[in-house]
């Protein structure tokens, strides 16, 4: 199949395109601007109130006229763009394909070497997260603005966690000999002042992810991060002995692995930057630049290699610095818990998982934030799609002013991609060209030369809460619509299997939780009997760690919250997830979000789903979940949780 890399077929059509933009485009930033003046968020609000001049208000009110006047001014040139642009939709593509051709160490993506269906399986790491890239006036609806500047500091910061090295944390105890699982903690690179990655001497030891996760692929380092004089490995092993006391000495350590086993994200910081840099006001541990590490003090073991007086790296001044090394690893490690029923871990992460293989991204409606937000995450990303989606009255029934918003980005080839928008919205839904988005990814190939392919579906669902039956036709649709993509798509036949299916995955945002007694239709629904949903017991019925993924308007910008450590921890007890989540609404005259939450059990609205199949695979194969992880790194730049998922795919024999 051919992706489209442009939206138009051909340079004539992208020319008229852009005259009938540049006509259109004054006159939609002003009135965003006009509106967005008259909505203000409670962060704002805050400010205006510590304002004792009233400067704010004094602005709004000179910059009002203004705006207005240029507004008028420019509705003419917008008409006549209108009437340019509209019929030129017919034409448009579905979606634009981006690949970053540069894989270099300069270029930015990771390198990834071909899965061959041998050894001890694969784990594909997923996740999806809902940004609310609208226009800046419709997402102040939601206590969210600056949508351009937001958009970049998204990409950073999914960027930055995704391409930070995994750890593995060995306690060495009597009572305790467990391993903790490695992949959604974290580790900065130990550097020296110059910047440049050093050996870390005492009881770390730097190995490749191969020897504790059993992939066999060997990547090289991430964007912009690869340190001169060789690469690093992105995995760490920390080992805590004497049942983890602080003052206990540390144990030998081990012999340094060798760089050629070096996986993706693995890396220092820019040079001349210590993983120890000054944060940027709101950027709330999560990155200080483009290219450095997603860092914060409470979620982040901080190693220096180099003695603060000249950088001599001499292991004496860096054993001095273990016992705190220790503890704060085990402080990570503790986050992650597994019930003993679970076959799997979980946690509240104050990070992206490392090694991010997919990301499916929903509500990104705005192209220039789109961009932006393609821009950044091509530093990890190789294959991008974006401007999902379709306009005008083309494919749907009512005039589409915006686009799908959906947004997807691997590290691995797309073979194929379909999009079909939902028929069935109406009102504020039906303004845009909400869908399903299907793509097939080829993620290895056998010995044979047969290909290794997964699926996987990116959806954003109906969202006014009173239409169970249009989102269960969407369902509906999007099952129907997998199973044609699928058949399409499929090259193999059960006497010549040309490809091996090795997973099957849905996620987005369905705009339905799993607690509430409104959404009953939804909960029932058969999509759930062919997809299994790692957080849920039952229709009505969710497990017990499983929390909510909308958050409280209201609150985002409370002291409380307003960090991914802040947000982790208030997420963690069961006093804060009633305070900061979202719960149903209450359809009873009188009793609001505050009240309703006291009669509500469970923890909140959890709308953003992970699914995967685990039929429909490659006989000999089978899907189970390794990791799920509720993600606090974006916090202060949208109203959702993302969530992220790790598959571990292994064949049947190997597991017996």
């Amino acid at each position: 199949m051919v992706l489209y890399t442009a939206p138009f077929p051909n340079s004539c059509l992208s020319a008229l395109h852009a005259v009938s933009w540049a006509l259109l485009f004054p006159c939609y930033w002003l009135a965003d601007r006009l509106v967005a003046s008259f909505i203000p968020t409670t962060y704002e609000k805050r400010q205006r109130a510590d304002d004792p001049c009233y400067l704010q208000l004094l602005c709004t009110v000179l910059f009002t006229p203004v705006y207005l006047a240029l507004l008028v001014a420019s509705l003419p040139f917008a008409f006549v763009g209108f009437l340019l642009w509209s019929p030129l939709q017919s034409a448009r593509r579905p979606y634009v394909y981006s690949r970053l051709e540069d894989k270099g160490p300069a270029g930015g993506a990771a390198l990834l070497s071909e899965w061959k269906g041998t050894g001890p399986g694969k784990s594909f790491c997923f996740a999806t997260a809902n940004l609310c890239l609208l226009p800046d006036s419709l997402a102040r609806l939601n206590n969210v603005f600056n949508t351009q500047a937001r958009a970049k500091e998204i990409g950073q910061r999914i960027r930055n966690g995704a391409s930070r090295p995994q750890i593995k944390i060995y306690i060495d105890s009597p009572t305790n000999t467990s391993i903790s699982a490695a992949s959604f903690s974290s580790l900065v690179s130990p550097q020296g002042s110059d910047g440049v990655a050093r050996a870390v001497p005492g009881s770390i030891k730097r190995t490749a992810s191969v020897e504790y996760k059993g992939d066999e692929a060997a990547n090289g380092p991430a964007s912009g991060e690869a340190a001169e004089g060789g690469s690093l490995e992105d995995a760490c092993i920390v080992r805590i002995g004497g049942g983890g006391e602080e003052g206990g000495r540390p144990p030998e350590a081990d012999d340094t692995a060798t760089g050629a086993q070096a996986r993706n994200g693995a890396g220092g910081a820019p040079q001349g930057q210590t993983p120890n840099h000054s944060q940027q006001d709101g950027d709330s541990g999560s990155l200080g630049s483009p290219g450095s590490p997603s860092a914060s003090r409470e979620s982040l073991v901080k190693v220096r290699a180099a003695a603060d007086s000249g950088g001599s790296g001499e292991p004496g001044a860096t054993n001095s610095k273990l016992p705190y090394k220790a503890s704060g690893a085990k402080k990570t490690a503790a986050r992650k818990r597994r019930h003993p029923d679970e076959a799997f871990d979980h946690e509240v992460s104050a990070f992206f998982p490392a090694n991010l293989d997919f990301l499916c991204l929903q509500e990104v409606f705005d192209k220039r934030a789109a961009a932006k937000l393609k821009d950044q995450l091509h530093g990890y990303f190789e294959y991008i799609l974006y401007d999902v989606g379709v306009y005008g009255c083309q494919g749907c029934c009512s005039f589409k002013c915006l686009n799908s918003g959906l947004f997807f980005a691997s590290r691995y080839p797309i073979m194929d991609v379909a999009y079909h928008c939902y028929p069935n919205g109406r009102r504020s839904d039906g303004l845009a060209s909400k869908g399903a988005l299907f793509l097939k990814v080829q993620v290895g190939s056998t010995p044979q030369d047969q290909r290794i392919v997964g699926y996987i579906s990116c959806t954003h669902l109906h969202a006014l809460p009173e239409d169970s039956a249009i989102r269960c036709e969407q369902l509906d649709l999007l099952q129907d619509w997998l199973a044609d993509f699928r058949k399409s798509t499929s090259s193999s036949s059960t006497a010549n299997p040309e490809e091996l299916v090795a997973f099957d995955v849905i996620c987005g945002d369905f705009n339905f939780d799993n607690c509430s007694s409104d959404d009953k239709l939804e909960q029932q629904h058969s999509l759930f009997t062919h997809y299994k949903d790692p957080c849920r017991l039952g229709p009505g019925e969710e497990k017990s760690w499983a929390i909510g993924t909308l958050l409280d308007t209201d609150n985002l910008y409370d002291e409380e919250v307003c960090t991914p450590d802040n947000l982790q921890k208030v997420l963690e007890s069961e006093e804060g997830r009633r305070e900061y989540l979202a719960f149903p609404t209450s359809k009873s005259p009188g009793v609001g979000q505050k009240g309703r939450k006291d009669l509500l059990k469970g923890n909140g609205r959890r709308i953003d789903y992970m699914l995967y199949a685990e039929e429909g695979l490659c006989p000999d194969w089978k899907a189970e979940v390794e990791e799920f992880s509720f993600i606090t790194q974006l916090s202060g730049l949208t109203d959702h949780l993302p969530v992220a998922m790790r598959l571990m795919v292994s064949s049947g024999e190997e597991e017996a």
